[in-house]
């Protein structure tokens, strides 16, 4: 444990956030759509951006280090878990409202459930996200994209709280939106709330694009066993799972990771999986396909936690 005085931390934490929505030595296994990963030395579920801003400057002045997460997709913790406090965005902050065209949400809003939303109101730009797994926060970090959408095209303004404790609004090229990028991988500042530009659009085509985008997700993807999602980035004129499977590695495994035989992109938990599985295939992968085509794969999935 990273924590000094722990006992001092812990109290200082319980008045800037309910104890009930404060866990220590959590299992991050409970917390991650992998189902894998150690635990966690304190584990806050902050509802406001006050909590938040109250909880990262206790961390702050007993030197803690601090790990932000959202719906725990398209991460792996590692097997010994996470040193310090993680901040969990969940459903305690998963608000949904929208003026106009305009829609915003907490970081711990769901993507379907905000793709629902935005179809209720007849607003379109955001049908794309309807099959990504995860928070809008998580969604904003890695600039989650799907089916020729990702978010740099509807995020309008980020509020997010920095380690300093200040709150800041980003917007435009502040955001630094690339492939699977934003500047919140650089800076000290954590995703707190997205507003997003849609328009204003026809039921039934909305509707229609929900519905076919939900068939083709449901048909190919294995999402009835535990993954972080896709494992790997797409490289440049190729998709890694057609790779994967070209190399004859769908269907492997190691310990109770899997090649998944619904789409060689996942990487499933087919039952026990620790880490070190996981990570042991990934390489085991990334080596097949560049024998095979001279083709480097590069992990989607952010490895979080204490080696």
């Amino acid at each position: 444990m990273l924590v000094r005085r722990p006992v001092e931390f812990a109290a200082e934490l319980e008045k800037a956030i309910p104890p009930e929505r404060l866990l220590v030595d959590e299992p991050m296994s409970k917390h991650t759509t992998f189902k894998i990963g150690g635990p966690a030395d304190y584990l806050a579920l902050p509802a406001t951006v006050q909590e938040v801003a109250a909880v990262l400057d206790t961390a702050k002045q007993y030197e803690v280090p601090v790990t932000v997460l959202g719906n725990g997709s398209n991460v792996l913790v590692l097997d010994r878990g996470i040193r310090g406090l993680v901040v969990k965005f969940g459903p305690e902050m998963g608000y949904i409202r929208h003026r106009g065209s305009t829609l915003s949400a907490g970081a711990g809003a769901l993507l379907a459930d905000v793709s629902k939303y935005a179809a209720r109101n007849n607003l379109t730009g955001f049908e794309f996200a309807i099959g990504i797994p995860g928070s809008i926060g998580g969604a904003v970090f890695m600039n989650a994209g799907a089916y020729e959408g990702e978010m740099s095209q509807v995020v309008q303004a980020v509020t997010a709280v920095c380690a300093s404790g200040e709150l800041r609004r980003f917007t435009g090229e502040e955001l630094e939106f690339g492939y699977r990028h934003s500047v919140f991988q650089e800076n000290d500042c954590f995703v707190c709330e997205v507003e997003l530009g849609l328009s204003v659009g026809e039921d039934n085509s909305i509707r229609g694009l929900l519905d076919d985008y939900t068939t083709k997700r449901e048909s190919k993807q294995p999402l009835e066993m535990p993954s972080a999602g896709s494992t790997f980035k797409r490289p440049q004129g190729y998709f890694a799972g057609t790779l994967i499977e070209q190399a004859g590695l769908k269907g492997v495994s190691v310990g109770g990771a899997q090649v998944s035989t619904k789409h060689a992109g996942f990487i499933i938990n087919a039952g026990g999986a620790t880490a070190q599985d996981v990570l042991a295939l990934i390489s085991k992968v990334q080596d097949g396909v560049y024998k095979q085509f001279g083709i480097s794969l590069h992990p989607e999935v952010r490895v979080l936690g204490e080696e």
